[in-house]
């Protein structure tokens, strides 16, 4: 799934490519990927992109006084193209939900919205107002907003009972951080996933609040400026703990251990994060803390 530097690195290639342009043509390809009716798609046609902005996850694509937000899921991504084709799409056929096209000074460029998969979740919005989406609606705060210091941190988990790795998975606690990045986070703040939220003490939330800003702050660095095919292979390369399991840790060494859940996983280290302790798997046994 697309996390925050994947999305803001989406959100800034498509800005550097779009902006200026005029819409020239939208379709919806999923009968289920639309969320909206009102305004009607069609009135994205003919406007100019003021901007692209990210949410979270989300994505908005501004054109004044209509904006078209989309956000990934668990399986969608974006196929950017500078030789768009003006054939019409048929509905529900293939991995397509929507395909958009623009027309610029120094010519054509568009991009399709896919999703694989047979869990469909991708969602696009037509909007006059981002904040019109229920999601962007109810966002906590962003990572790297002024206002997110250790302290806010500290008051979000001091009235919290949730184990830290939800929490910070929780979109309405903080904005865009998925299962990935939580993963690298815990580990890089040496902290057990199962550790309750409200009873890590102020050391330990600065260190998790430097966690989230360097990790995070890494991988934004190396999303700057790559194309959407590229971004993927970037954020496999920079986990450490996520998606390696049975690997050796980076940092001690030791085996790269994994909990599974009935539709996720997350990974960890036992020496760095849980003193050793081998977590249980959530479908056979209850957590050890």
């Amino acid at each position: 799934m697309p996390e925050l530097p994947e999305v803001a690195g989406l959100a800034g290639f498509l800005a550097g490519h779009l902006q200026g342009t005029v819409v020239s043509k939208v379709q919806i390809v999923s009968f289920a990927v639309l969320k909206t009716a009102d305004p009607p798609f069609t009135a994205l046609e003919g406007r100019t992109v003021t901007g692209v902005r990210r949410f979270g996850k989300f994505i908005s694509i501004d054109t004044g006084a209509v904006s078209f937000v989309f956000h990934l899921a668990k399986a969608g991504w974006i196929r950017f193209t500078d030789s768009p084709t003006d054939a019409q799409l048929k509905m529900g056929k293939g991995h397509i939900a929507a395909r958009l096209a623009f027309t610029g000074a120094d010519g054509p460029r568009g991009f399709d919205l896919t999703e694989a998969g047979t869990k469909k979740s991708l969602a696009v919005y037509v909007v006059r107002d981002p904040q019109e989406v229920p999601g962007i609606a109810t966002l906590g705060p962003d990572p790297f907003v002024e206002a997110f210091d250790a302290d806010m941190l500290a008051e979000i988990l001091a009235g919290s009972s949730q184990q830290i790795k939800g929490l910070l998975r929780n979109q309405g606690v903080i904005a865009g951080i998925g299962n990935a990045y939580s993963d690298e986070i815990l580990h890089a703040a040496r902290i057990s996933p199962f550790a309750t939220a409200k009873s890590l003490d102020r050391d330990t939330v600065q260190v998790l609040y430097d966690a989230i800003h360097s990790v995070l702050g890494a991988a934004l660095a190396e999303a700057k400026g790559k194309p959407p095919k590229d971004l993927k292979d970037t954020k496999r390369s920079l986990m450490r703990v996520h998606a390696r399991t049975g690997q050796p840790c980076p940092v001690c060494g030791d085996t790269v251990r994994e909990v599974s859940f009935a539709d996720t996983a997350l990974q960890y280290c036992p020496t760095c994060q849980t003193k050793g302790k081998i977590l249980a798997d959530r479908r056979t046994s209850r957590f050890l803390k």
